[in-house]
């Protein structure tokens, strides 16, 4: 389902936009920052006490543990005087899982939920259940069916419009009479779609698109055999880039294409910059990943959940300045956070100034050599 926003001051950004000025894009449009502005005022004060269930699909995107459950749980924590509290639960993959986690908050009479749903649709009931219990649900990362209160993400099309932008660049002059190959995400993710619509904005007519294939709960072992059918079928040399949705499939990919005999890889994108991405980016194996600010989100997801238990709707209205559609709900109160190219030229610009990782945590004796070559050591 295509996003459809409303006027505001979250704008599109290009290839050049660096994380640094997407935080300050959002910090003009009034985001609200930390526990100061309204500590003082009744309505801030209304609940402190309060806990807010955390439902994130699986452990195979390392961001979610790494960095969407820690930021959220410090930010909940300083914007109730540390008397909220987080109950986290990861579905590893399962929906059944997910399903019988969610029951069990709404059991236990969380205040709000904030759940990234490993299937968009199956989670429909239980959005349900949560919202007839009067628990605000909002979905967070990946567009939740059922009846939620808001939802955070990021510009999903702009995401594939990145990655695509960045093949066509990256082939050049040849890029029309180029094969390339398009490795999607889970069918059954509302974000697949999205990525793959930007993507193709940007490919279509200007690259040859000879295979195409849908990554079954985006796992890597799928993509590799996928890969490996397209080598089969394009031919090893043929293969002039590689369209991967993610950073875990790209690492696939990469295998694949590495284990196949390539001595000179194409290029490849991803998403997520994930650590091993940053360094297959670093060592030249990976072209580009997509860096989407795991701080701007999660902080946005944490400011939303309390200001609707506190029912702080003017504050809630300036965070939520987009309007979306899903299947089963038309505007859809959304935060969009703009989302960053990373390549070799800006690696220092966006992960590391932004502290997700440090030059030490990147450049490890194997790709010390690398580093130096891009200036990082």
């Amino acid at each position: 389902m295509i996003p459809r926003t409303t006027p505001h001051c979250v704008r599109r950004v290009t290839l050049a936009l660096t994380a640094g000025l997407s935080a300050l894009s959002l910090t003009a449009c009034g985001v609200v920052g930390g526990s100061g502005d309204g500590a003082d005022s009744a309505s801030s004060r209304k609940s402190y006490d309060i806990t807010v269930g955390l439902l994130l699909p699986d452990r195979d995107t390392a961001r979610f543990e790494k960095f969407d459950y820690p930021l959220i749980k410090e930010r909940i924590s300083s914007l109730t005087n540390k008397q909220g509290k987080v109950v986290y639960a990861n579905a590893e993959g399962s929906e059944k899982r997910q399903s019988e986690q969610f029951r069990k908050m709404v059991a236990d009479d969380v205040d709000a939920i904030v759940v990234d749903a490993v299937d968009a649709e199956a989670v429909e009931p239980d959005v349900r259940r949560a919202k007839d219990a009067g628990i605000a649900v909002i979905a967070y990362d990946r567009l939740a069916q059922g009846p939620i209160d808001a939802y955070v993400s990021h510009d999903n099309e702009l995401v594939g419009q990145v990655q695509g932008r960045a093949l066509v660049n990256a082939l050049g002059d040849a890029a029309e009479k180029s094969k390339v190959v398009m490795m999607n995400g889970e069918p059954a993710d509302p974000n697949t779609a999205l990525f793959k619509k930007g993507a193709l904005s940007e490919l279509d007519g200007h690259v040859d698109i000879v295979k195409s294939y849908d990554t079954t709960k985006w796992l890597p072992e799928v993509a590799a055999e996928n890969m490996r059918k397209a080598i089969k079928e394009v031919g090893l040399g043929d293969v002039a880039a590689v369209y991967s949705a993610n950073d875990g499939m790209a690492g696939a990919v990469i295998e694949a294409l590495q284990d196949a005999g390539a001595t000179e890889l194409p290029p490849v994108t991803g998403q997520d910059a994930d650590l091993a991405a940053v360094q297959r980016i670093v060592a030249g194996t990976q072209y580009m990943t997509v860096y989407k600010s795991f701080l701007l989100e999660a902080t946005g997801a944490a400011d939303m959940a309390v200001a609707k238990v506190q029912d702080r709707s003017i504050q809630f209205d300036a965070l939520a300045r987009e309007r979306v559609d899903s299947p089963t709900q038309r505007d859809i109160p959304a935060m969009l956070v703009p989302v960053v190219a990373l390549t070799r030229e800006n690696i220092e610009d966006t992960v590391i100034q932004d502290a997700v990782y440090t030059v030490e945590e990147i450049c490890t004796e194997k790709y010390a050599a690398a580093c130096a070559e891009i200036g990082l050591l």
